[in-house]
């Protein structure tokens, strides 16, 4: 068995960067979905988007704000931007400064009324006066005589600077459970339930310094204990769980530091894992960049082979489809529990770091990319995860992350009613409907 390990990771470092049209077409060739099963995942992915439009007057917000404004337009885009950025600047001035830059150039009176959201409407109107304000500052900034212009832009910015930052916080509540794990906890049970499960990820990851490092190893401690006093379920597998990153435990989390990485970060991972074992509870690495795959992959198995947590089923880890060498990690992950005599949980997902990705392979010179660069072909890769992952069930717990209808569908139809083994996945703020529809379809039932 050793032997095949060190065969199947071999295989992953080679495969990195391999040739995207090739390796799409192989796994076209190892699907085991016939015409029919393509035709039937079709229709009932139908079903559930023409359901989920009939609910419209249910849809989370943040769901209706996506909608008009994705990542398609340049609107939404800035959106996003502001969203991401606005609330972690510490000055007035560069507020105003980045709130110009990304609201002023927007075309914004072409999403007036077109979307199915009052509240969305709304914003559109404010979107649009503001950046109307914003322009009279700036197109008379170079002139005494547009007095009136510059005194609206003046009078304006504190007030538009702290309506966007409230904007800012309400769209993020909609999609941040809470800003600690005990808030997270009480507002899920309010929303959802106390039979809620739930997956806790962190935000904003990715240890600088030692201090920023044991500031998140004590953190997750906390949010473990934490965790594990819902209680929700005699099963690891029916209670909710904790994701752990890497990089956030160790500020040098890079292959330059492979050693020190091992020795330092092992002990720290060991100490988590074996609390989450006391506990009962799920704890899943998370996913890193591709550069730091072989690390992860060798902490991991450090863990998987720790023998104080024998008999403990809920170490897991994340998969991104939009990767390669994802199946190659799934097949290695069945043959190192099958070693182990053990069961990992394995979460796929598409993936997070694509613009970083493409970038660092670009500026590396590379002859391609340890990512997919289509769409199309993410979505087949997640296929074909999803399909290795139900065929080895015995070793591995599927965890399915997608907004996906059809991607819905799809892992509906290849588990064959057989739903007791499998867990769907989504953000807080995203997918309600979705899922809302596919859990009453006669095909979840």
């Amino acid at each position: 068995m050793m032997t095949r390990l060190k065969a199947l990771r071999q295989a992953i470092r080679t495969n990195k960067h391999a040739g995207e049209n090739t390796l799409v077409q192989q796994l076209l060739e190892r699907t085991q979905l016939n015409a029919g099963d393509l035709q039937a995942i079709e229709n009932q992915a139908v079903s559930f988007v023409e359901s989920t439009r009939q609910m419209a007057d249910k849809q989370p917000l943040l769901d209706a704000f996506l909608q008009e404004y994705g990542l398609s337009n340049e609107e939404g885009i800035a959106l996003m931007c502001l969203a991401e950025a606005l609330l972690r600047v510490p000055d007035a001035q560069t507020r105003d400064e980045l709130i110009a830059d990304k609201i002023a150039p927007g075309k914004w009176f072409a999403h007036v009324g077109k979307a199915g959201s009052v509240f969305v409407n709304a914003s559109t109107w404010g979107l649009m006066l503001t950046g109307r304000v914003i322009s009279l500052g700036e197109h008379y900034n170079d002139g005494s005589s547009g007095w009136l212009g510059k005194l609206t832009h003046k009078v304006g910015e504190p007030v538009i600077r702290k309506a966007m930052v409230q904007a800012m916080r309400i769209m993020g509540s909609e999609f941040v459970l809470g800003e600690t794990i005990e808030q997270a906890v009480s507002r899920g049970k309010s929303s959802f339930g106390a039979e809620q499960m739930y997956s806790f990820d962190m935000l904003g990851e990715g240890a600088r310094t030692a201090a920023d490092a044991a500031g998140y190893f004590e953190a997750y401690k906390s949010a473990i204990k934490t965790t594990g006093a819902l209680k929700a379920g005699d099963s690891v597998f029916n209670r909710s769980g904790v994701s752990i990153k890497l990089s956030a435990l160790h500020p040098r989390y890079e292959v330059a530091k492979a050693d020190a990485v091992q020795k330092e970060l092992g002990v720290i991972l060991a100490e988590l894992a074996e609390l989450a074992a006391e506990y009962n509870v799920k704890m899943s690495i998370d996913a890193e960049e591709a550069d730091r795959l072989d690390l992860s992959l060798d902490l991991f198995e450090a863990v998987a082979r720790n023998p104080k947590l024998t008999g403990w089923q809920g170490l897991g880890l994340v998969v991104q489809a939009y990767g390669k060498r994802a199946l190659g990690v799934i097949e290695w992950l069945g043959a190192l529990a099958e070693d182990t005599n053990g069961k990992f949980m394995v979460r796929l997902v598409k993936g997070a770091y694509w613009d970083t990705e493409i970038k660092h392979a670009q500026e590396q010179g590379l002859k391609d990319f340890p990512v997919f660069t289509r769409k199309a072909s993410t979505d087949v890769s997640y296929m074909l995860c999803a399909e290795a992952l139900l065929a080895r069930q015995k070793h591995l717990f599927c965890q399915f992350a997608t907004h996906n209808a059809h991607t819905v569908a799809a892992i509906l139809h290849m588990a064959k009613g057989d739903y007791s083994r499998i867990e769907f996945q989504r953000l807080h703020g995203m997918g309600t409907l979705v899922y809302d529809v596919a859990s009453k379809s006669k095909t979840a039932k």
